[in-house]
Protein backbone atom coordinates (compact mmCIF):
# COMPACT_ATOMS: atom_id res chain seq x y z
CA UNK A 1 0.00 0.00 0.00
CA UNK A 2 2.84 2.32 0.64
CA UNK A 3 6.21 3.04 -0.84
CA UNK A 4 7.65 3.81 2.61
CA UNK A 5 9.54 0.87 4.07
CA UNK A 6 10.54 2.54 7.33
CA UNK A 7 9.78 5.47 9.62
CA UNK A 8 12.71 7.35 8.14
CA UNK A 9 11.21 6.80 4.69
CA UNK A 10 7.97 8.40 5.88
CA UNK A 11 9.81 11.46 7.18
CA UNK A 12 11.70 11.84 3.92
CA UNK A 13 8.61 11.19 1.82
CA UNK A 14 6.61 13.87 3.63
CA UNK A 15 9.59 16.22 3.78
CA UNK A 16 9.71 16.25 -0.02
CA UNK A 17 6.14 17.60 0.08
CA UNK A 18 7.17 20.41 2.43
CA UNK A 19 5.69 18.70 5.51
CA UNK A 20 8.11 18.54 8.44
CA UNK A 21 7.20 15.47 10.45
CA UNK A 22 8.51 14.54 13.90
CA UNK A 23 9.43 10.93 14.60
CA UNK A 24 6.38 10.20 16.78
CA UNK A 25 3.97 11.35 14.07
CA UNK A 26 6.02 9.62 11.36
CA UNK A 27 5.81 6.38 13.36
CA UNK A 28 2.01 6.42 13.60
CA UNK A 29 1.71 7.34 9.90
CA UNK A 30 4.01 4.44 9.00
CA UNK A 31 1.95 2.03 11.09
CA UNK A 32 -1.31 3.32 9.64
CA UNK A 33 -0.06 2.73 6.11
CA UNK A 34 1.55 -0.62 6.90
CA UNK A 35 -1.41 -2.04 8.85
CA UNK A 36 -4.19 -0.40 6.82
CA UNK A 37 -5.66 1.21 9.94
CA UNK A 38 -7.44 4.60 9.95
CA UNK A 39 -5.40 7.38 11.56
CA UNK A 40 -7.14 9.67 14.04
CA UNK A 41 -5.40 13.02 14.61
CA UNK A 42 -6.45 15.43 17.35
CA UNK A 43 -5.00 18.82 18.17
CA UNK A 44 -5.54 22.55 18.09
CA UNK A 45 -6.62 24.17 14.84
CA UNK A 46 -3.75 25.08 12.53
CA UNK A 47 -1.16 22.55 13.73
CA UNK A 48 -1.03 20.60 10.45
CA UNK A 49 -3.60 17.80 10.78
CA UNK A 50 -5.28 18.46 7.45
CA UNK A 51 -1.97 19.18 5.72
CA UNK A 52 -0.59 15.75 6.51
CA UNK A 53 -3.40 14.09 4.55
CA UNK A 54 -2.58 16.32 1.58
CA UNK A 55 1.12 15.49 1.93
CA UNK A 56 0.48 11.73 2.10
CA UNK A 57 -1.74 11.83 -0.98
CA UNK A 58 0.83 13.85 -2.95
CA UNK A 59 3.74 11.68 -1.80
CA UNK A 60 2.02 8.42 -2.74
CA UNK A 61 0.47 9.78 -5.94
CA UNK A 62 -3.02 9.02 -4.67
CA UNK A 63 -6.25 10.93 -5.07
CA UNK A 64 -7.26 13.00 -2.04
CA UNK A 65 -10.97 12.85 -1.19
CA UNK A 66 -12.06 15.25 1.54
CA UNK A 67 -15.22 15.00 3.62
CA UNK A 68 -15.57 18.32 5.43
CA UNK A 69 -17.69 17.68 8.50
CA UNK A 70 -20.31 20.07 9.84
CA UNK A 71 -23.19 20.09 12.29
CA UNK A 72 -26.13 18.14 10.89
CA UNK A 73 -24.06 16.08 8.43
CA UNK A 74 -25.87 12.80 7.78
CA UNK A 75 -25.07 9.55 6.03
CA UNK A 76 -26.89 10.49 2.82
CA UNK A 77 -24.94 13.72 2.45
CA UNK A 78 -21.66 11.88 3.00
CA UNK A 79 -22.35 8.89 0.75
CA UNK A 80 -24.57 9.65 -2.23
CA UNK A 81 -27.52 11.54 -3.67
CA UNK A 82 -29.71 11.20 -6.73
CA UNK A 83 -29.72 13.80 -9.49
CA UNK A 84 -33.42 14.61 -9.19
CA UNK A 85 -33.53 17.32 -11.90
CA UNK A 86 -31.96 14.94 -14.42
CA UNK A 87 -34.33 12.17 -13.35
CA UNK A 88 -37.31 14.45 -13.93
CA UNK A 89 -36.05 15.31 -17.40
CA UNK A 90 -35.73 11.59 -18.16
CA UNK A 91 -39.29 10.98 -16.96
CA UNK A 92 -40.68 13.84 -19.08
CA UNK A 93 -38.74 12.58 -22.08
CA UNK A 94 -40.13 9.06 -21.63
CA UNK A 95 -43.67 10.44 -21.31
CA UNK A 96 -43.27 12.55 -24.45
CA UNK A 97 -42.08 9.48 -26.33
CA UNK A 98 -45.28 7.67 -25.52
CA UNK A 99 -44.31 6.09 -22.25
CA UNK A 100 -41.69 3.49 -21.52
CA UNK A 101 -41.84 0.22 -19.64
CA UNK A 102 -42.27 1.21 -16.00
CA UNK A 103 -39.71 -1.28 -14.64
CA UNK A 104 -37.19 -0.36 -17.32
CA UNK A 105 -37.66 3.35 -16.62
CA UNK A 106 -37.21 2.83 -12.89
CA UNK A 107 -34.04 0.81 -13.47
CA UNK A 108 -32.70 3.57 -15.69
CA UNK A 109 -33.58 6.35 -13.21
CA UNK A 110 -31.73 4.60 -10.37
CA UNK A 111 -28.58 3.73 -12.28
CA UNK A 112 -25.04 5.09 -12.08
CA UNK A 113 -25.96 7.66 -14.73
CA UNK A 114 -28.08 9.59 -12.22
CA UNK A 115 -26.01 8.83 -9.13
CA UNK A 116 -24.17 11.72 -7.45
CA UNK A 117 -21.25 10.25 -5.53
CA UNK A 118 -20.33 11.94 -2.26
CA UNK A 119 -16.89 11.52 -0.59
CA UNK A 120 -17.48 8.20 1.20
CA UNK A 121 -18.79 6.50 -1.93
CA UNK A 122 -16.01 8.02 -4.04
CA UNK A 123 -13.47 6.54 -1.62
CA UNK A 124 -14.95 3.05 -2.14
CA UNK A 125 -14.48 3.14 -5.91
CA UNK A 126 -11.45 1.50 -7.56
CA UNK A 127 -8.72 3.85 -8.74
CA UNK A 128 -5.92 2.97 -11.20
CA UNK A 129 -3.45 4.94 -9.05
CA UNK A 130 -4.32 2.90 -5.96
CA UNK A 131 -6.60 3.38 -2.98
CA UNK A 132 -7.34 7.08 -2.43
CA UNK A 133 -6.64 9.05 0.73
CA UNK A 134 -9.94 9.76 2.48
CA UNK A 135 -9.73 12.80 4.75
CA UNK A 136 -12.62 13.09 7.22
CA UNK A 137 -11.93 16.60 8.46
CA UNK A 138 -13.09 18.08 11.79
CA UNK A 139 -15.14 15.07 12.87
CA UNK A 140 -15.90 16.78 16.18
CA UNK A 141 -18.32 19.09 14.35
CA UNK A 142 -20.72 16.22 13.65
CA UNK A 143 -23.02 14.41 16.08
CA UNK A 144 -23.14 10.89 17.51
CA UNK A 145 -25.52 9.33 14.92
CA UNK A 146 -23.05 10.16 12.15
CA UNK A 147 -20.20 8.75 14.24
CA UNK A 148 -22.15 5.50 14.59
CA UNK A 149 -22.67 5.31 10.84
CA UNK A 150 -19.01 6.08 10.21
CA UNK A 151 -17.98 3.34 12.62
CA UNK A 152 -19.84 0.79 10.52
CA UNK A 153 -18.57 2.18 7.20
CA UNK A 154 -14.94 2.10 8.37
CA UNK A 155 -15.29 -1.39 9.81
CA UNK A 156 -16.19 -3.06 6.50
CA UNK A 157 -15.21 -0.32 4.03
CA UNK A 158 -18.55 -0.67 2.31
CA UNK A 159 -21.72 1.37 1.91
CA UNK A 160 -25.25 0.35 0.96
CA UNK A 161 -27.44 2.16 -1.55
CA UNK A 162 -30.98 0.71 -1.36
CA UNK A 163 -31.60 1.06 -5.11
CA UNK A 164 -28.21 -0.40 -6.14
CA UNK A 165 -27.15 -2.66 -3.28
CA UNK A 166 -23.89 -2.83 -1.32
CA UNK A 167 -20.73 -1.30 -2.73
CA UNK A 168 -17.50 -2.57 -1.20
CA UNK A 169 -14.08 -1.04 -1.69
CA UNK A 170 -11.80 -3.40 -3.66
CA UNK A 171 -8.92 -1.90 -1.67
CA UNK A 172 -9.55 0.00 1.59
CA UNK A 173 -8.82 3.72 1.29
CA UNK A 174 -6.14 5.38 3.41
CA UNK A 175 -8.32 7.04 6.05
CA UNK A 176 -7.31 10.07 8.10
CA UNK A 177 -9.74 11.60 10.59
CA UNK A 178 -9.09 14.93 12.29
CA UNK A 179 -10.62 16.65 15.30
CA UNK A 180 -10.05 20.03 16.93
CA UNK A 181 -11.48 18.49 20.12
CA UNK A 182 -14.38 20.90 20.50
CA UNK A 183 -16.10 17.78 21.88
CA UNK A 184 -15.01 14.23 22.65
CA UNK A 185 -15.31 11.66 19.88
CA UNK A 186 -16.78 8.32 20.99
CA UNK A 187 -14.31 5.68 22.19
CA UNK A 188 -15.76 3.04 19.84
CA UNK A 189 -14.65 5.05 16.82
CA UNK A 190 -11.25 5.85 18.31
CA UNK A 191 -10.63 2.15 18.94
CA UNK A 192 -10.88 1.52 15.20
CA UNK A 193 -8.02 3.93 14.62
CA UNK A 194 -4.42 4.60 15.47
CA UNK A 195 -4.32 7.82 17.51
CA UNK A 196 -1.94 10.76 17.69
CA UNK A 197 -2.17 14.15 19.38
CA UNK A 198 -0.66 16.78 17.08
CA UNK A 199 0.83 19.45 19.34
CA UNK A 200 2.46 22.78 18.62
CA UNK A 201 6.07 22.13 17.57
CA UNK A 202 9.02 23.27 19.64
CA UNK A 203 11.08 26.27 18.52
CA UNK A 204 13.50 24.40 16.28
CA UNK A 205 10.70 22.34 14.76
CA UNK A 206 8.63 25.40 13.91
CA UNK A 207 11.65 27.16 12.39
CA UNK A 208 12.23 24.06 10.25
CA UNK A 209 8.58 24.10 9.16
CA UNK A 210 8.87 27.77 8.25
CA UNK A 211 12.00 27.07 6.22
CA UNK A 212 10.10 24.37 4.32
CA UNK A 213 6.96 26.42 3.68
CA UNK A 214 8.47 29.89 3.29
CA UNK A 215 12.07 29.22 2.18
CA UNK A 216 12.56 32.78 0.94
CA UNK A 217 12.37 34.12 4.52
CA UNK A 218 15.77 35.03 5.95
CA UNK A 219 17.04 33.07 8.95
CA UNK A 220 16.91 36.09 11.28
CA UNK A 221 13.32 36.97 10.37
CA UNK A 222 12.20 33.34 10.57
CA UNK A 223 13.59 32.97 14.08
CA UNK A 224 12.02 36.27 15.18
CA UNK A 225 8.63 35.28 13.76
CA UNK A 226 8.66 31.88 15.46
CA UNK A 227 9.89 33.31 18.78
CA UNK A 228 7.16 35.97 18.74
CA UNK A 229 4.38 33.50 17.87
CA UNK A 230 5.53 31.02 20.50
CA UNK A 231 5.67 33.77 23.12
CA UNK A 232 2.22 34.91 22.01
CA UNK A 233 0.86 31.40 22.64
CA UNK A 234 1.71 31.78 26.33
CA UNK A 235 -0.67 34.76 26.57
CA UNK A 236 -4.30 34.49 27.64
CA UNK A 237 -5.92 34.50 24.19
CA UNK A 238 -9.29 33.30 22.95
CA UNK A 239 -7.61 31.57 19.98
CA UNK A 240 -3.90 30.96 20.00
CA UNK A 241 -2.18 31.14 16.61
CA UNK A 242 -1.35 27.82 14.99
CA UNK A 243 1.54 26.89 12.74
CA UNK A 244 -0.63 27.83 9.77
CA UNK A 245 -0.78 31.40 11.11
CA UNK A 246 3.00 31.44 11.60
CA UNK A 247 3.45 30.57 7.92
CA UNK A 248 0.82 33.07 6.77
CA UNK A 249 2.36 35.85 8.84
CA UNK A 250 5.85 35.17 7.52
CA UNK A 251 4.54 35.34 3.95
CA UNK A 252 2.77 38.63 4.72
CA UNK A 253 5.98 40.09 6.14
CA UNK A 254 7.88 38.97 3.05
CA UNK A 255 5.29 40.63 0.82
CA UNK A 256 5.89 43.86 2.76
CA UNK A 257 9.68 43.49 2.42
CA UNK A 258 10.09 43.34 6.20
CA UNK A 259 13.54 42.20 7.34
CA UNK A 260 13.20 42.83 11.07
CA UNK A 261 10.20 42.79 13.42
CA UNK A 262 9.10 46.01 15.09
CA UNK A 263 6.04 46.93 17.21
CA UNK A 264 4.75 49.01 14.30
CA UNK A 265 5.01 46.15 11.81
CA UNK A 266 3.37 43.77 14.28
CA UNK A 267 0.45 46.18 14.84
CA UNK A 268 -0.07 46.50 11.08
CA UNK A 269 -0.12 42.74 10.44
CA UNK A 270 -1.88 41.30 13.51
CA UNK A 271 -4.77 40.12 11.35
CA UNK A 272 -2.49 37.46 9.88
CA UNK A 273 -1.90 35.74 13.23
CA UNK A 274 -4.94 36.63 15.36
CA UNK A 275 -8.50 36.10 14.14
CA UNK A 276 -10.56 37.58 16.98
CA UNK A 277 -10.90 41.29 17.72
CA UNK A 278 -10.67 40.76 21.49
CA UNK A 279 -7.26 39.11 21.02
CA UNK A 280 -6.09 41.88 18.70
CA UNK A 281 -7.19 44.50 21.23
CA UNK A 282 -4.99 42.89 23.87
CA UNK A 283 -1.92 43.55 21.74
CA UNK A 284 -2.54 47.22 21.22
CA UNK A 285 -0.20 49.84 22.63
CA UNK A 286 2.81 48.62 24.57
CA UNK A 287 1.73 44.95 24.70
CA UNK A 288 3.16 44.11 21.29
CA UNK A 289 6.51 45.64 22.29
CA UNK A 290 6.50 43.70 25.57
CA UNK A 291 5.95 40.38 23.81
CA UNK A 292 8.50 41.25 21.13
CA UNK A 293 11.07 42.06 23.82
CA UNK A 294 10.38 38.70 25.47
CA UNK A 295 10.73 36.94 22.15
CA UNK A 296 14.04 38.64 21.42
CA UNK A 297 15.31 37.81 24.90
CA UNK A 298 14.53 34.14 24.26
CA UNK A 299 16.72 34.27 21.15
CA UNK A 300 19.74 35.65 22.98
CA UNK A 301 22.38 33.07 23.95
CA UNK A 302 22.35 32.13 27.62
Amino acid sequence: MTQAQSIDDVQQMLGKQGYVCGRALATVVFLSLRLGRPLFLEGEAGVGKTEIAKAIAAALGRRLIRLQCYEGLDAASAVYDWNFPAQMVAIRTAEAAGGANRAALQAELFSDEFLIERPLLQAMRPDPAGAPVLLIDELDRTDEPFEAFLLEALSDFQVTIPELGTIKAPEPPIVILTSNRTREVHDALKRRCLYHWVDYPDFDGEVEILHARAPEAAETLSRQVVAFVQTLRTEDLFKKPGVAETIDWAKCLLALDVVDLSPEVIADTLGAILKYQDDIQKLQGSEAKRILDQARASLEPA
